[in-house]
């Protein structure tokens, strides 16, 4: 557990404030994101069968909820760590065209999170997707949907601005592109964590391509799952973050695995037992879209535009509890 206090923190809202503020936000937010990347608002599930290989495995070391049912007690049930996988397979199911995609809430839980003031064991994020042709698997695509996602978060802080104008956090005017070999070759004596820090402190926002795959150096900047992103073709989008003096990850996305890329990614791995997988084999068969997608956190969202200390403020949760006591000391409202 790790918590930081901003100096002479003033969270401008009461509590009821804060949560008129964050319905706005999530409610104006996914309806105009929706809009700009044509994207259909879908339910989802919150949990699904090992077996069939669609949960996230994230960096490949957090162990995620589990349980069986009374009906199908032979499965083991696994609560979602994000739905990559399975957008992609609802995009074939449900027939989208080029194009088009889905966008849903996505509701998590990892329990393997360390705790500060970004993050929780409860996630909220939108988490989207949308079919793109293998000729489209560019940086060119991906770099304009940043744009379309930057151009949204912008949107959203002067629509937050109209509303409660003494709460807003005001937002830089760009974002700039940046790899994770860039940052190396530039700040070799660094950790990964420092190098966001120092570039998207100069920047103020910066879409960080290219995580998950070794560097020049042997090392990884970040892990990803080999079955999902292309490690060519993703990144995260960091906004610096003044109150806390630090990056701050709004959204993870990329461009999807091809067959190709997934086979290489999942031998680097160390992973090719997956291949055996349902959902490996539709990818590997042809019988799934070509995507990109990603997701983008709710309460994190919520966190950037009205200035908040600690996610706490804008999601509920559980909190070591002098966790809690320091928050309170401090005006940090924990809901």
């Amino acid at each position: 557990m790790h918590l930081t206090i901003p100096e002479s923190y003033d969270p401008k809202l009461s509590i009821i404030e804060t949560q008129k503020a964050i319905r706005y936000i999530r409610e104006t937010f996914q309806d105009e994101f929706g809009k700009e990347l044509n994207l259909s608002r879908l339910s989802a599930p919150m949990f699904v069968e090992k077996s069939t290989g669609l949960n996230d495995n994230l960096n490949g070391v957090e162990t995620p909820v589990s349980f069986t049912m009374k009906d199908i007690p032979d499965q083991t049930i696994e609560i979602v760590h994000s739905l990559a996988k399975w957008k992609r397979v609802a995009l074939k199911r449900y027939g989208f065209g080029m194009h088009t995609g889905l966008y849903t809430n996505m509701n998590a839980i990892r329990k393997d999170e360390d705790l500060d003031n970004i993050h929780s064991i409860y996630v909220d994020q939108w988490d989207w997707e949308k079919v793109i042709s293998k000729e489209e698997r560019t940086t060119e695509t991906l770099k304009a949907t940043v744009k379309t996602i930057f151009k949204v978060i912008k949107h959203m802080e002067h629509e937050v601005w109209y509303k409660f104008p003494e709460a807003v956090y005001h937002l830089p005017d760009e974002i700039h592109f940046v790899t994770t070999q860039e940052l190396e070759d530039r700040f070799p004596d660094m950790t990964p964590k420092e190098r966001e820090n120092a570039i998207t402190k100069e920047l103020g926002c910066v879409f960080l391509m290219q995580i998950g795959g070794k560097m020049k150096s042997g090392k990884r900047h970040d892990g990803r799952a080999p079955d999902y992103d292309d490690w060519k073709l993703n990144g995260d989008i960091l906004f610096w973050y003044e109150p806390l003096q630090m990056a701050l990850e709004i959204s993870s996305m990329g461009i999807r695995v091809s067959e190709e890329s997934m086979k290489a990614q999942l031998k680097e791995a160390d992973a090719e037992d997956r291949l055996k997988l349902p959902y490996h084999q539709m990818l590997e068969n042809g019988e799934l879209p070509y995507t990109i997608g990603g997701g983008i956190g709710q309460s994190r969202l919520c966190m950037l535009l009205l200035g908040k200390a600690h996610v706490g403020e804008v999601q509920a949760s559980v909190w070591p509890q002098d966790m809690i006591d320091k928050c309170y000391e401090n005006k940090i409202q924990i809901l």
